[in-house]
C-alpha cells in the first residue's frame, strides 16, 4: 500500500477521533441533564422523535464511529495477525458498512417519524 494512503488512514483516524470525543462528551452531557432534570427514557425518545438535529448529531456520530473503529481495527488485523492487502481492505470496508448500517438503524429508530 502507498505511503500517501497510509497517511490519509492515520489523519482520518485522528479527525475521526477528535469527532468521536465531541459526540461522545455532547452525547453524556445531554443523558446526564436529562436524566437528572427527571425524564425517563421514554420521554427521552419522545423528545428526539422526528427531530433533524438529533438525527443529523447521531449520523455524524455513527459515521465517524465506523470509519474509526474500520481503520483501527484494519492496523489491529495488520500487527497482530499480519492480515494485509486486498483481502484485508475488503473485510475492512465490509465491517466499516456493517458497522455504519447498524448504526444508522438505530439512529432510525430513536429518530425515526412520531
Amino acid at each position: 500500500m502507498s505511503a500517501q494512503r497510509e497517511v490519509r488512514f492515520w489523519v482520518a483516524q485522528r479527525v475521526t477521533a477528535v469527532i468521536l470525543a465531541i459526540c461522545v462528551v455532547v452525547h453524556l452531557a445531554t443523558m446526564i441533564y436529562a436524566v437528572r432534570g427527571g425524564l425517563t427514557a421514554g420521554e427521552i425518545l419522545g423528545r428526539t422523535r422526528g427531530s433533524i438535529a438529533w438525527g443529523t448529531f447521531y449520523s455524524v456520530f455513527v459515521f465517524a464511529a465506523a470509519i474509526h473503529g474500520a481503520i483501527g481495527l484494519r492496523a489491529i488485523a495488520a500487527e497482530w495477525l499480519r492480515f494485509r492487502g486486498a483481502a484485508a481492505e475488503l473485510t475492512m470496508t465490509v465491517v466499516g458498512l456493517v458497522l455504519t448500517l447498524a448504526g444508522l438503524r438505530a439512529v432510525a429508530a430513536v429518530v425515526g417519524a412520531p
